[in-house]
């Protein structure tokens, strides 16, 4: 069960994450036909106003994430969301479509997806990570949802100028939601290393880069689908674009539940890779049964329940996977590698919805998408199962220095990060139980005056 703490911060977080993702969504569904208002506006610039936001965050993840493995990460998770409230408003104040393009691109500059997700891991122990990522990516996916159903309608009240002034005042209400989260202090074995050479040795980790392609492939397919789906929601099922919202809800409510029984068997039975590679294959079967059934409106729903299921496992399991994969002194650098894998995986996926809205062939257009899927299984065949980290929770010591016990901690066979909570008094300890033998059991005892199970 989560901790108080772990609960507190993992509704902050998640809601950080949801209000930056609902102010962006809100702009996708209206902005090819409200943008078309603004001076110097044409389809190409259109376009790109869209995709710009996208762009900026694919460029920046890398940036903002090697330097939250340097300094603190909250203080950057604020510059990004200020990043974020400051282009929604230069958005909102601009007359051209120009202006607008600016401020996408610079609220795309607060490129602090990867730092939030680190710092979720690490106010989290390791036996409570996928579920606190899990639900930061329920929250991702309800407000995708939300969004689709609320953009049109805010829209015909406010205007797009004030959609964009929605969206800033989302980012400034994401601010505060941090005060929830803990003042955290990470420590871990030492290491000299640059920026580059940093970079470089996530790079060269084979199974991280499966767990990039996989969040490159999941949102190429994602975005790729609601572009290229709407058309044959109204042809075949006969329910108009207005009504979309109140398709994609329940399936995404009904997902859930066959969605947290997955995570919670991944985790306890430590079958990570197994519903992985199950959760791949049902993205395989959804598309299988869109390219055979679109025409009928049940089967058509029941392929988009499939997806639905199978994303969920996916959007849920991936960050979790990741932070264990990752090196613990380069924990947000392979998410930010992760996160630049994520935005250019929707920006060619809305390319190639484009493309295939074009096609005649409705079929070969879901066929395209699945053999794409079955492309990515295949390479995800050579994922290892994941590193498994246990935590401690300890109480700070009362009559020594903090940094002096981390030290000693650390010097531990066994112990590979310590993350202080000075406000709370706590520290988790990260393990492997692999590791730990009995001369390290003994110091551990020794250390803290008491025995401790692990």
């Amino acid at each position: 069960m989560m901790n108080s703490l772990e609960r507190r911060s993992t509704f902050a977080l998640s809601s950080i994450f949801a209000l930056r993702m609902l102010g962006l969504f809100m702009i996708i569904p209206v902005f090819s036909v409200a943008g078309q208002s603004y001076q110097y506006a044409t389809p190409a610039l259109i376009g790109l106003a869209v995709g710009v936001y996208g762009l900026s965050q694919a460029i920046l993840q890398i940036p903002f994430s090697l330097i939250a493995d340097r300094f603190s990460r909250k203080p950057l998770v604020v510059l990004g969301l200020l990043l974020f409230a400051i282009g929604g408003a230069v958005a909102a104040m601009s007359d051209t479509i120009y202006g607008v393009i600016i401020g996408r691109a610079i609220a795309g500059a607060g490129a602090v997806s990867a730092v939030v997700m680190a710092l979720l891991a690490d106010v989290t122990r390791e036996e409570q990570r996928t579920k606190a990522m899990a639900a930061m990516g329920m929250s991702i996916g309800l407000s995708f949802v939300v969004a689709f159903s609320l953009g049109p309608w805010l829209t015909s009240l406010v205007g797009i100028s004030g959609l964009f002034w929605v969206t800033t005042i989302m980012g400034l209400a994401a601010i505060a939601m941090l005060l929830l989260v803990p003042k955290v202090t990470r420590h871990h074995k030492n290491f000299q290393q640059g920026y580059l050479a940093q970079l470089k040795q996530v790079l060269k980790m084979s199974d991280l880069n499966r767990l990039h392609v996989s969040v490159f492939t999941l949102h190429l397919l994602l975005t790729a689908m609601f572009i290229y789906v709407p058309s044959q929601l109204i042809e075949f099922a006969k329910i108009p674009l207005a009504k979309h919202g109140l398709i994609y809800l329940p399936l995404l409510v009904i997902s859930l539940f066959f969605a947290f029984p997955s995570i919670i068997v991944a985790e306890k039975y430590r079958k990570m890779r197994s519903i992985f590679l199950t959760a791949i294959a049902g993205i395989i079967l959804g598309l299988i049964t869109l390219i055979f059934g679109y025409e009928s409106k049940y089967i058509l729903l029941i392929g988009l329940g499939l997806f639905f299921i199978a994303f969920n496992v996916m959007e849920a399991l991936l960050p979790s996977w990741l932070s264990k994969a990752a090196p613990i002194q380069s924990k947000a650098t392979a998410m930010g590698v992760n996160a630049s894998s994520q935005f250019l995986g929707a920006f060619f996926g809305g390319t190639l919805g484009g493309q295939l809205l074009m096609l005649n062939n409705t079929a070969f257009g879901w066929s395209i998408l699945t053999a794409i899927a079955i492309i990515w299984l295949l390479i995800s065949f050579g994922l290892a199962q994941p590193r498994y980290l246990s935590s401690l929770v300890l109480r700070l010591p009362e009559n020594k220095q903090t940094d002096e016990w981390t030290s000693q901690l650390l010097a531990i066979r066994g112990i590979e990060e310590v993350v202080v909570m000075s406000d709370q008094q706590v520290a988790y300890v990260k393990v492997d139980k692999q590791r730990i033998d009995e001369a390290a059991r003994q110091h551990l005892t020794h250390l803290l005056g008491k025995e401790v199970a692990i």
